[in-house]
């Protein structure tokens, strides 16, 4: 008598669930493996549209190469010939209604180089100073956890964390650093300040040289076409079944095995692994009766808009040269940044026109989302033109909205996080809980968590 093979339900068509389900294939895991996918398309907030010449990202725009996970899978799919990597160029802070050159090597504003630090524009005399004090400050106490911005206002004063460090966090996590966990997000500035007794001396130390005369290289990478090659890629490759406009309601769990309730159909799936990639306040719903998943309503999400507009050439002046602006916290704008797409990407831009990024929704500004797409558009178009000259309306924009997409993790993430995953393995082996809300909020993040739940079945 043969063993029946074990059933894979895998709930989320995001790029978590399409990893998990391409890597449960290669690796040639005996099992039936079924993606359930709620909306109408795969690949999540990966969002690519294609426009009169244009490659527009509405959700994220490409991921950085030295999280290895990401090009790797773009080899494992044959794609590697259609990888694109990011101009480089000068990145702006804007403060001071001004726009100021990032310092040269500061690492995630955190300064390495002192001279190009104590010239730059986008500090007083006092801030510097402030920053110094890096040198002589005690190392940081942490019983369990404290906030990122505490621990950098500490060593390096307000003005640095306000107008450099603030706005290039919130541009991964698009938070508040006086409330983001700096264990569950930038454990390695503990540990470099744990052993050098110093960030900045510390990372004098660590950050390799850049090589004298070479090239500088971006660091970003996307892919020809834009990041809906890489989902198009995944979708292709895969064999298993993959359901679409399919909602589960309820996971249960019933003797040994699961049972997938799927609104509209009488017979529930069952599978002896449940990989949820949903956000957290889905997975909480799915598995309701049970009292524990209340720890992931600990997790508060932030939502956020990007607005893109496309120009002529000769409608947008006075643009430095770089790459685009983030902007320091405690700014009269609306926006908190821009990515000047048609210098970071000139693939995605038509010769003679421009192509604009600007972001809007943050902490205490959310409402922003609740205006209407001429609104939105006429206050990011305001702001601009406070530090830019703009003569002409754009040809078109596009305003995405992204509701509850970007999860906050506060003081106490990883805590709360182990004891989720302690409670589950107890109470619902078989269940696996991925995605952003959870070990990273970044594509390789995300790909990691999935690739290291693959190995795990394969082993049992």
């Amino acid at each position: 008598m043969t063993n029946k093979r074990k059933q894979i339900a895998i709930i989320g068509g995001g790029i978590t669930g399409l990893t998990a389900a391409y890597y449960l294939q290669k690796n040639e895991v005996d099992a039936d493996v079924t993606l359930i996918e709620k909306t109408d398309h795969l690949g999540g907030i990966i969002w690519t549209e294609r426009r009169d010449g244009f490659t527009i990202e509405r959700g994220p725009d490409s991921f950085l190469e030295r999280k290895t996970t990401a090009k790797h899978l773009v080899e494992d799919l044959g794609l590697e010939d259609k990888l694109i990597r990011s101009a480089t160029g000068k990145a702006f802070i804007l403060s001071q209604d001004q726009l100021h050159p990032m310092p040269q090597g500061a690492v995630m504003g955190i300064p390495t180089q002192l001279a190009p630090f104590f010239s730059s524009t986008l500090f007083t005399f006092k801030g510097k100073l402030d920053a110094l004090k890096d040198y002589t400050t005690g190392k940081t106490e942490v019983e369990d956890d404290i906030s990122v911005g505490h621990f950098f206002r500490r060593r390096l004063g307000d003005e640095v964390v306000d107008r450099l460090i603030h706005p290039l966090i919130s541009g991964i996590y698009a938070g508040d650093i006086d409330q983001l966990s700096l264990k569950a997000t930038f454990p390695h500035f503990l540990e470099t300040e744990k052993k050098h007794g110093s960030l900045i001396r510390g990372l004098q130390k660590s950050t390799p040289k850049k090589q004298t005369g070479g090239q500088k290289q971006g660091m970003f990478l996307t892919l020809e076409g834009g990041l809906k090659t890489l989902v198009d890629g995944l979708t292709d490759a895969l064999t298993c079944n993959v359901r679409m406009s399919t909602d589960v309601s309820q996971v249960e769990k019933h003797d040994e095995r699961y049972l997938l309730h799927i609104n509209g159909q009488e017979e529930p799936l069952e599978a002896d692994y449940v990989i949820a990639t949903t956000p957290h306040y889905v997975t909480q719903q799915l598995f309701s009766e049970y009292e524990f998943m209340n720890e992931l309503s600990e997790t508060k999400n932030t939502s956020v808009a990007n607005v893109a507009m496309a120009f002529d050439e000769d409608a947008v002046k006075n643009l430095p040269d770089g790459t685009g602006f983030v902007v320091s916290r405690k700014e009269d704008y609306r926006i908190t940044a821009c990515t000047w797409t048609f210098k970071k990407w000139p693939h995605t831009t038509p010769e003679g026109s421009v192509l604009l990024r600007a972001y809007v929704g943050k902490p205490g500004d959310e409402e922003v989302l609740d205006l209407s797409d001429d609104e939105i558009s006429q206050l990011v178009i305001n702001d601009l033109k406070k530090i830019m000259t703009i003569e002409d309306d754009p040809k078109f924009k596009l305003i995405t909205r992204l509701y509850d997409a970007m999860p906050q993790y506060t003081v106490g993430h990883l805590q709360r996080l182990e004891r989720l995953e302690e409670k589950v393995n107890e109470q619902l082996p078989g269940v696996y809980l991925i995605g952003n809300a959870y070990r990273g909020v970044g594509l390789p993040d995300c790909m990691d968590q999935a690739i290291r739940i693959v190995e795990e079945i394969a082993e049992k």
